[in-house]
């Protein structure tokens, strides 16, 4: 039946304090629709504007609520930072004395949760939808890799397109097709409790509370309390019933409650001699990163998904259908929806017993304050270069990306371990001086990064149709010669960036493709679908195959050279170059004179049966060169001084080449068509709406001030233009770096204008960092002075660009 899932059971609070953007996008435009659903349909919603007050009993949950109200503010949604005294004032019942300030949204809302069901459902049999309630599909038919129906207890429906929002089912429904559709999600216990009316009961209209650090909401429940929470130590259900078309509430369970009942008491002392009603068991769904999941099938085309909404589905019911039926009709919706994308997941992470551990950590996040560089703790160790343990006993500390794990940096001996994994912070982190060391060794003389985790395909063909489809897939000419390597960007119809990758090319009718490291599915789908079918065509998936490692610093090519016994002088090896070369004993090692990083130095793609070998050797013969290991966190500061584009934070589907100065990685006139062309040549005539821009920190205090990361808003003169996509702090330069996209709006109407070169330089520029601003600088191309090598303006460019 219509609601009879989660849904009858959820506590109705539409909250739009979102960190993640597209999140927050959805729950303002769920919270607008929900306000104008009955006035459309007749179905009474339930809907009442209360607002909501979420509380912070310290100083980094307070700093946590005003990164989210800087973003709420600028997008158009009212929000403030108060005192507890005005907390107190807006809710009389709030225990106030352990509190350090809170966060007031007033337009947050309740909705009885089942009844907008009701209102969608009435809304969309008015346009013609049918609606067959107590039917259960018990198979989904697919030919040729397509959705062609679904088989129902009571016959067969034919379709082009499938929704899986089966919910906590939505794992099980997905391995019932013909080809099995991966759903990472794992249904936890979810407790809340239902009092009697108060003797005054509550007004209808006082705000909801959400008291992270209680790990408890409440709000007013027919002139009584509905309170909940996302217990330290939550209780995973294994759902095996598809058969089962209605959740019933489980089992009371008030030991297992007590904590948050305890919390609760502790907010609202008045409740102690309130009378409960019920204590309130359902099933969640919860994901591998506390993200919902849409989108469409990498595996089935048609087998579209929208499920585990970590507890907030009322919240991002309207705006995730807007986006998933904008997919449907036109290929794409009009929001970057990366963040939530099903493709952003791997097989691995839908083991069933990763799901449960995982599940079981993700609730208890749900409360935790999120500071930047947290890592998830389960499930780790799973995809692991073959120098693993060899990095590991030298001090690696370790970070998570598509299940691989990779390193951050490196503790040197003698350094508290303990204090640097506890060092969660929003000012300068205790890793700063490690890093930093790490950046001077790489400027300075070698340093050595694994970088295993890159996406690695090749595609090979028996005559020219390889390079005949690439060309047609990326932007740049591919027809160059055997052993040059060409940066370039799969794009999409409107110019956006799909993928950000360099491919080198090894022989006429053989490429080779390193991609980002979360690519590895979204990537092969893209091109999959859209390669010919020909069986003189193949694609193979090679990321297993290769140990990458990067060797960077001016003295790589002397460790290199030495160990070679090749000349890698740039007469003999020029920038952006591909050559099979012996490294030590081993020989088919795939060398790259490129780096990611503007630095000079190369790239070793190493058969991994040789990895250990090669690392071995690299380590000995680099200690005269005063070699040593360095982490990702030295490749993000290298990287971000040097303004280069990371795809998946800087770049997106909606991010085109002429935006982010990548001109010179498109070849408008290579002869033939491409994916994306049009788009790009209107560009190139009218000019662009958004441009990339480097922001230099000018007032800001590395050792006392809080830490830009991403998502921060810029001000030009004074009004909001755009928002940081990532920052770092540039140990050369000696300030923070942010790089963010610039736009530019009529001061009347808001209609976005064109971005020129002038408006951005005739600027003056703050960022604002948990409602604080600082000052900076606008600049359009790197610090040339940062350029340790002199190479041609395109050489330098064209190897600048990074993907973590």
């Amino acid at each position: 039946r219509l609601a009879a899932g989660t849904t009858r059971f959820c506590a109705g609070i539409v909250s739009t304090a979102r960190h993640v953007s597209i999140e927050l996008k959805m729950a303002d435009y769920s919270n607008k629709l929900y306000q104008q659903l009955e006035q459309e349909t007749g179905v009474q919603t339930g809907y009442m504007k209360t607002g909501s007050i979420s509380l912070a009993q310290t100083q980094d949950r307070l700093i946590s609520l005003k990164r989210i109200a800087s973003s709420l503010n600028v997008m158009g949604i009212p929000c403030e930072i108060i005192t507890p005294k005005q907390v107190a004032q807006l809710h009389p019942l709030i225990n106030i004395h352990d509190l350090v300030g809170a966060m007031y949204v007033p337009e947050d809302a309740l909705v009885s949760s089942a009844n907008v069901s009701l209102a969608l459902a009435t809304a969309a049999s008015r346009n013609g939808v049918q609606i067959h309630e107590r039917t259960s599909v018990s198979h989904v038919l697919i030919q040729k890799g397509r959705v062609t129906g679904v088989e129902t207890d009571r016959g067969k429906i034919q379709c082009q397109y499938f929704v899986n929002c089966a919910g906590q089912w939505a794992y099980e429904l997905g391995h019932s097709g013909d080809e099995p559709v991966n759903i990472p999600l794992h249904a936890c216990e979810h407790f809340y409790l239902l009092t009697h009316p108060l003797k005054e009961p509550l007004a209808s209209s006082v705000p909801t509370i959400v008291d992270p650090d209680g790990r408890i909401y409440i709000r007013n429940w027919q002139g009584g309390i509905l309170s909940g929470g996302f217990e330290k130590n939550p209780k995973p259900l294994f759902t095996e019933g598809r058969n089962q078309l209605e959740i019933q509430n489980l089992q009371e369970d008030w030991d297992h409650f007590e904590p948050l009942l305890s919390s609760l008491l502790r907010r609202m002392p008045d409740l102690e001699a309130l009378q409960i009603m019920q204590l309130v068991n359902c099933p969640e769904s919860f994901t591998p990163d506390m993200r919902c999941i849409m989108g469409e099938s990498p595996t089935v085309r048609g087998y579209f998904v929208l499920a585990g909404m970590n507890s907030a589905g009322i919240s991002y019911g309207g705006g995730a259908g807007k986006y998933l039926a904008e997919w449907m009709v036109n290929g794409y919706p009009s929001e970057n929806v990366w963040p939530l994308d099903l493709k952003r997941f791997g097989t691995l992470q839908s083991s069933r017993t990763f799901l449960r551990h995982r599940v079981m950590e993700v609730m208890p996040l749900m409360c935790d304050l999120k500071v930047p560089r947290w890592d998830f703790q389960t499930g780790r160790q799973l995809r692991t270069s073959p120098l693993y343990d060899r990095l590991d006993a030298q001090g690696a500390r370790w970070m998570e990306k598509h299940g691989f794990e990779r390193v951050k940096y490196f503790v040197p001996p003698g350094k508290d371990l303990l204090d640097l994994d506890q060092s969660k912070t929003f000012y300068k982190p205790d890793w700063f001086d490690i890093v930093g060391s790490e950046v001077k060794c790489c400027k300075e003389a070698v340093c050595v990064i694994d970088m295993s985790s890159f996406t690695k395909f090749e595609i090979s063909s028996t005559g020219d149709q390889a390079l005949e489809s690439l060309q047609y897939l990326f932007s740049n000419d591919l027809d160059v010669p055997v052993g040059h390597v060409v940066h370039t960007g799969m794009l999409n119809e409107k110019g956006g960036y799909e993928n950000d990758c360099s491919i080198a090319r090894l022989s006429k009718r053989s490429f080779f493709m390193i991609s980002p490291t979360d690519q590895q599915v979204h990537c092969w789908a893209w091109l999959k679908n859209r390669l010919p079918n020909d069986s003189n065509l193949t694609m193979e998936d090679v990321t297993w195959k290769y140990t990458a490692l990067n060797l960077i610093g001016p003295r790589a090519v002397d460790v290199l050279s030495e160990l070679s016994y090749a000349p890698i002088t740039p007469e003999h090896f020029p920038s952006l170059f591909c050559k099979e070369m012996s490294v030590g004993y081993a020989n088919g090692i795939r060398v790259m004179s490129i780096t990611h990083t503007g630095e000079p130095g190369f790239m070793l793609y190493i058969p991994i049966e040789y990895a250990l070998h090669v690392y071995n050797e690299v380590m000995n013969m680099g200690q005269k060169y005063g070699i040593r290991n360095a982490g990702y966190y030295a490749l993000r500061s290298l990287r971000i001084e040097k303004f280069f584009a990371f795809w998946g934070q800087d770049l997106d589907a909606f991010t085109t080449p002429m935006e982010c100065g990548r001109e010179f990685q498109v070849k408008l006139d290579k002869g033939m068509q491409f994916v994306g062309q049009e788009a790009l040549l209107e560009q190139k005539q009218n000019g662009v709406y958004k441009r990339f821009t480097m922001f230099i920190l000018e007032d800001h205090d590395t050792d006392m001030d809080l830490w830009p990361w991403w998502g921060e808003p810029i001000f030009r003169n004074g009004r909001y233009v755009g928002k940081t996509t990532s920052s770092a702090y540039s140990y050369t330069l000696e300030r923070h770096v942010c790089l963010g996209f610039v736009h530019h709006f009529d001061e009347k109407t808001g209609e976005e204008l064109v971005v020129t070169t002038d408006f951005i330089n005739q600027g003056e520029y703050e960022i604002d960092i948990a409602g604080q601003r600082f000052q900076a600088k606008a600049k359009l191309y790197p610090f040339s002075s940062l350029f340790t090598q002199r190479r041609r303006k395109d050489e330098v460019e064209l190897s600048g660009y990074q993907r973590e």
